[in-house]
């Protein structure tokens, strides 16, 4: 097997003739073939399937680059009420500035790696993460945080246990965002020789233009996938109180257990 995927050992024959580019780039991934320029074979659910793998693993050590930094970053912030510019500024500056300027900034100065293309792809979903973690904080009420304060909660305690599942909701739509925006930008990461979904769809010598379509459309089901399975984690990890609090066409408020409030506010 050689790199990117490419087998060498085994025979395979042409791809299908006279089918439709979507026709001819669904049979590539569940088939093999040789490659446009002969020699070697690709395509079907291993080759797919290997670079698949790759491309998830990789987005999924810049996705825990990205939580490091910016989860315990924003919660600081948030709950300290300072550092808006920072938050919001990073996040506008994020969204400038293109991933493949960044990519080949890093392959400059740093090299070619696999942590280099991950560091890429965090510091794309860096912003997202960060500012929808201040935003979640800040949107807590006051008066809640003051009453923890008063029932004798640490500094630590408050975050923990008060503002951090308040704010779940907004963190786990960053998250979705960010990770999204990391899969589907991790095709760019050939450029820096490191292997992933983005090597059918720029790779033309050898897979074709039914290469590209069925890379895109593997990206595509990942990403989708992606998508779903955070926005279940982010259903499963909100407090149920608050699940409750925001269902139907209006807003209930929901008691906290260790807030005594004295008169009734309007959400």
């Amino acid at each position: 097997m050689a790199e990117g995927g490419l087998d060498v050992s085994l025979p395979c024959g042409p791809g299908p003739q006279h089918a439709s580019t979507l026709s001819d780039a669904f049979d590539l991934i569940f088939h093999r073939r040789e490659s446009v320029n002969g020699g070697v074979c690709i395509g079907g659910l291993g080759d797919f399937g290997s670079l698949a793998g790759k491309h998830m693993i990789l987005s999924l050590v810049a996705m825990a680059i990205a939580i490091a930094i910016a989860l315990p970053l924003g919660l600081w912030l948030g709950h300290i009420g300072r550092g808006e510019f920072l938050a919001i500024g990073v996040s506008n500056i994020g969204r400038a500035v293109p991933s493949l300027a960044l990519l080949g900034l890093f392959i400059a100065f740093l090299g070619l790696s696999f942590i280099n293309a991950a560091f890429v792809l965090a510091l794309l979903a860096i912003p997202p993460i960060l500012t929808n973690t201040y935003v979640g904080l800040r949107q807590v009420s006051r008066e809640t945080v003051d009453a923890a304060r008063g029932q004798g909660f640490t500094e630590a305690q408050i975050v923990r246990r008060v503002e951090l599942p308040l704010a779940l909701p907004l963190i786990f739509a960053g998250l979705r965002t960010s990770a999204v925006a990391v899969v589907a930008t991790a095709t760019i990461t050939p450029f820096g020789n490191v292997d992933s979904l983005g090597i059918p769809i720029i790779n033309q010598q050898v897979y074709g233009f039914p290469g590209t379509i069925a890379g895109g459309i593997v990206v595509a089901l990942i990403t989708l996938a992606t998508d779903a399975g955070i926005s279940a984690l982010g259903r499963a990890a909100t407090p149920r109180g608050l699940k409750v609090g925001t269902r139907g066409p209006g807003l209930r408020r929901v008691s906290l257990p260790f807030v005594h409030r004295t008169r009734t506010e309007t959400t």
